[in-house]
């Protein structure tokens, strides 16, 4: 591939709009255009890359006998009514209505999909296990789309759906997608990804985990132990708090706070701490409107994931109005009306006494108050976020850090949820009906070249592993008006193109410092410069994208040396898998 032919400018002055450096790289680079608020088209480099990722993925998939398959990107909205997802989805699923006046959605996920191509298929016992998968284009509308392809609403995706007979069998081909996965990262070129337990959300199921590059840019947060291996999503993090009951309950008085209306105010005012206080946190529920209130300890946040999965239902940041009930400010246990709210206890809150909380008056608040003694028996639910420094739920030591990762693929066990609600049945070997138990596997190709290069970049662009780069080597013509010059990087180009070396050559007349702008930018990982200076001593200068390797090479040995140097990138590759 000739550059001046690759279509696509490269430009250095950064976009005003990207927040991280894989999203402003791909725009600098022309690997990408925007098109719409998280919708991009690919040019060739991008494109290059990400067929490769997707070779890597066919052929880990096909190890673990996946056959590939494809859904439509437009699907009945009837058959979302049948697992009865239509209606629970939020707005991310885009939903339309077709010439006919049919309800239609655009695929954000396939389940209901492979249980449809499947059921009729799977009557059988004698048929299962098997394991469907596909590399398909996706919508979610994402409410807030950014970081470039990391948070999209238009993205291609490899989801896969395995069906079992029994538990036993989900879980053993649960781990061969697990190990699957670990190989196709490092494949990829980036075995630093860890793998996080997750919480499952709408897909549903019990087990679940997430593959997170951990990175200071990533949207996800995620919970560390330093003592263990214990690693979570901070959606699905066990928060264990500890509080030591004091030795005597002292009278629970009612005290005036004028204008405190805030737990900081308020402890502030009380010259309390904070981990003695108890605040309130306010939602409603979204089909209902009905209040939702969480009681939890002053210094600990509510988990709303954790929330919703134990309300079953969505929620949304409440509006309290003065019809309502509520004492914005003040809100207590002692006096609130069960009847008309959900109140929901932290547990947080468990053996915490005398501490402070609201008395359902404005400017007052009770200090001393006694859970069981002031207000009765409550049942303590874990919907708080856990924080650094918190308890391990595995090894009990407080060595939880926090950090940030971007989730570059997901595991599920998604159990019978959906053959059930679909219908799908098979006969058992005794001739009873019985419902197949479902896995799913997800990773998003784009998300997954984009956080390759937020791994691996420099100030001047990409560091692309061998294994996914667009080209293995960059050939820099310097000089390409000098016949002898042009001769010899013409002559390497062709030849390695012969060879089946993916080669791409920029032989513009253009400026040194542009030349090799452009080549950082791109990012292959190999690089053949053709100078003047070093073809006067009959040299060719090698050297690797990420500077580890830079040489002077005689002009008879290039095709050798580039050959080898790829080899020895590719083994790199391979010894980390």
């Amino acid at each position: 591939m000739k550059l001046d032919k690759l279509v696509g400018d490269r430009f250095k002055e950064k976009p005003a709009d990207c927040v991280i450096e894989s999203h402003s790289l791909m725009l600098r680079g022309g690997y990408m255009k925007f098109v719409s608020s998280g919708i991009f088209s690919q040019y060739m480099p991008l494109k290059r890359i990400c067929r490769k990722i997707e070779q890597i993925i066919r052929e880990e998939m096909d190890a673990i006998d996946g056959q590939e398959v494809l859904f439509p990107v437009a699907l009945p909205a009837s058959l979302w009514e049948e697992s009865g997802r239509f209606e629970s989805v939020g707005s991310e699923l885009l939903r339309f209505k077709d010439r006919n006046n049919a309800p239609m959605v655009l695929g954000m996920t396939h389940e209901e999909a492979a249980v449809q191509l499947v059921r009729e298929y799977g009557i059988s016992y004698t048929r299962y296990p098997f394991m469907i998968y596909q590399i398909q284009t996706k919508f979610r509308d994402e409410a807030r789309p950014r970081a470039g392809l990391i948070r999209v609403r238009e993205f291609t995706m490899k989801d896969a759906y395995s069906f079992h007979t029994s538990q036993e069998d989900l879980e053993n081909y649960y781990k061969k997608c697990y190990d699957s996965y670990n190989r196709i990262f490092a494949r990829a070129g980036i075995p630093e990804v860890v793998t996080v337990k997750s919480d499952s959300g709408m897909m549903g199921g019990n087990v679940s985990h997430e593959y997170m590059l951990l990175t200071p840019v990533g949207e996800d947060t995620i919970a560390v132990c330093s003592e263990c291996d214990y690693r979570a999503n901070m959606e699905a993090a066990d928060s264990i708090i500890v509080n030591t009951p004091d030795a005597e309950l002292a009278e629970l008085t009612k005290v005036e706070t004028p204008h405190a209306s805030t737990i900081e105010a308020v402890c502030d005012f009380l010259k309390s701490s904070v981990e003695k206080s108890c605040k309130a946190v306010v939602y409603q529920k979204n089909m209902t409107d009905e209040y939702v209130v969480v009681f939890l300890r002053g210094d600990i946040e509510v988990n709303e994931t954790k929330l919703r999965n134990y309300l079953g239902e969505e929620i949304h940041p409440a509006i309290i109005t003065e019809e309502s009930g509520i004492v914005a400010g003040f809100i207590g246990p002692k006096g609130l009306d069960n009847k008309k709210n959900t109140i929901v206890f932290d547990k947080s809150l468990e053996n915490l006494t005398n501490f402070c909380c609201g008395a359902n008056e404005v400017d007052y608040h009770y200090v001393n108050f006694n859970m069981e003694r002031d207000y009765g028996k409550v049942e303590y639910v874990d919907v708080a976020k856990i924080k650094e420094g918190g308890i391990c739920p595995v090894c009990g030591k407080p060595t939880i850090s926090v950090s940030r990762g971007i989730e570059v693929g997901n595991i599920f066990q998604l159990g019978t949820k959906y053959t059930k609600t679909m219908g799908m049945q098979y006969l058992d070997k005794e001739g009873n009906l019985q419902y197949p138990i479902m896995g799913c596997y997800g990773i998003g190709v784009g998300r997954l070249a984009a956080s390759v290069c937020e791994a691996h970049r420099d100030d001047y662009g990409p560091i692309w592993p061998i294994s996914i780069a667009p080209w293995q080597v960059h050939i820099c013509c310097l000089r390409a008006d000098d016949e002898v010059i042009k001769a010899a990087a013409d002559d390497i180009y062709n030849t390695l193109l012969k060879k089946g070396v993916e080669v791409i050559y920029d032989d513009r007349d253009v400026r040194a410092g542009v030349m090799f702008s452009d080549a950082d930018l791109l990012g292959v990982p190999v690089r053949v410069v053709v100078s003047p200076r070093s073809l006067g001593e009959n040299m060719i200068e090698l050297s690797t994208r990420d500077k580890k390797v830079s040489k002077k090479v005689p002009k008879d040995q290039i095709i050798e040396e580039i050959c080898a140097l790829i080899a020895e990138l590719q083994r790199e590759i391979e010894e980390k898998v």
